[in-house]
């Protein structure tokens, strides 16, 4: 626990706190790995869809249908939770409410798709809410000078959380193949694995984590809603007079686009585009969670030695060059070099940003600039996914000119942050 001496957390603040807190990106971590990724997404299309052509975007609507939920019920919870200073009740809602919706998902089979959509709305609207309300209680644990070393820690253990989640699964999936099981007889208990590695994970943060915010008695709880929907807007309005912002922020709604479609679509791609078998999907994906977490250790120090915006640079270049090796794989090892480089830009890519919003908005004004960012992210996860699967309905499910026509996002994103002068910013 060294990692976590005094000199990088606030006083009263212990290392077994920390880990707890942290414990949460492990336990999320193992949902959208599972769920959004490597298993339920591709499930959802070729069995509980039959694969029809429409399967491909009624997943990425749904998606959207719950993220769109979350930005309109988000400010909301936010002011009720700054209101009476329950971050960590939310957090532990949100956590039953996503692991219910989960264990939900064992219950779907061929023609279940109202019931499918339903839980998959349920289980990622509470994921996006516990896991933003969660970030919350970084700055009340971490010294200000230490914020990333600590949220870096949490990102990283997040991983393992994937690692582990999958890697259950795999041996599942193996085990019953084995037997002559297919795909309806064992992915609904990967979702039972997962839940359950959710819930347990969650755990550590119930018993051991504080909240150490104080309740705002004399505020009102539609007050601090409008103040928290006026914040976004006034940042929005702000931009013109923060043009370099205003250019990362173009720039993020754009590749965090692709970022989206690779996170929810790539073992669909796989499948159907591909040929990979359900074992293979995720043995693969287990591989690309190692080379992710590898890759954003290593980049963070090449970050600091050529700057955040040439590193955006080239983890935007990395995707590109992903997306260019994905279209025109003809053999499962070629794809699986795609794969890996989607892994090596992912961590990287979003780490970059977010420092870059830190050394772009003012400073009495980073929470507002950091929510706005997020909100934009929010935004692509819509859009970015909605493309893909507009695509493939309107090509006769074809999933290559599909990857091709998202991975635009990529280039507009790169064209985009061009522009942007820190130095005039800075000064």
């Amino acid at each position: 626990m060294a990692l976590f001496s005094s000199e990088h957390l606030n006083r009263g603040v212990s290392s077994k706190e920390v880990v707890s807190w942290a414990a949460f990106d492990f336990a999320n971590s193992g949902y959208t790995t599972v769920v959004l990724t490597a298993v339920f997404n591709a499930y959802f299309v070729s069995v509980i869809c039959g694969g029809a052509d429409w399967g491909t975007l009624l997943w990425t609507v749904t998606i959207a249908v719950s993220n769109i939920l979350a930005i309109v019920l988000m400010p909301l919870i936010g002011a009720a939770a700054d209101l009476k200073a329950n971050k960590k009740w939310w957090v532990v809602m949100m956590t039953v409410l996503c692991v219910g919706g989960t264990i939900g998902l064992y219950w779907t089979a061929e023609g279940t798709i109202l019931w499918a959509i339903l839980m998959v709305v349920v289980s990622n609207f509470a994921y996006n809410v516990g896991e933003t309300i969660n970030s919350a209680f970084l700055p009340e644990l971490a010294r200000s000078d230490s914020l990333g070393k600590v949220s870096g820690w949490g990102w990283s253990f997040g991983y393992c959380g994937g690692l582990l989640t999958l890697g259950i699964s795999l041996w599942i999936v193996l085990t019953m193949q084995a037997k002559g099981a297919t795909a309806a007889d064992y992915v609904p208990y990967t979702m039972l694995v997962t839940a359950a590695v959710f819930l347990l994970a969650t755990l550590p943060l119930i018993v051991y984590l504080k909240e150490r915010a104080q309740p705002q008695s004399e505020a009102r709880f539609w007050a601090l809603a409008r103040q928290s929907t006026a914040s976004l807007v006034d940042t929005l309005k702000s931009l013109p007079q923060h043009r370099n912002f205003a250019w990362l922020v173009a720039s993020g709604l754009m590749f965090q686009a692709g970022i989206a479609v690779v996170v929810t679509l790539s073992a669909i791609y796989a499948e159907q585009a591909m040929g990979f078998s359900a074992d293979e999907i995720i043995f693969m994906v287990l591989i690309v969670n190692i080379t992710a977490a590898i890759g954003a250790f290593v980049f963070g120090y090449v970050e600091d030695r050529i700057g955040h915006k040439m590193a955006l640079i080239v983890t935007l270049l990395i995707w590109i060059g992903m997306i260019a090796v994905a279209y025109v794989a003809e053999t499962k090892a070629m794809f699986w070099v795609a794969a890996n480089l989607a892994g090596i830009a992912m961590g990287s890519c979003q780490s970059a940003g977010r420092a870059l919003v830190g050394v772009l908005a003012p400073k009495d004004k980073s929470a507002a600039f950091y929510s706005f960012w997020n909100m934009a992210l929010w935004v692509a996860n819509i859009v970015g996914p909605m493309t893909y699967g507009v695509m493939t309905w309107v090509s006769d499910n074809d999933h290559r000119f599909a990857m091709l026509v998202t991975g635009m996002y990529f280039v507009i994103g790169l064209l985009l942050l061009l522009p942007m002068n820190l130095k005039k910013e800075n000064a």
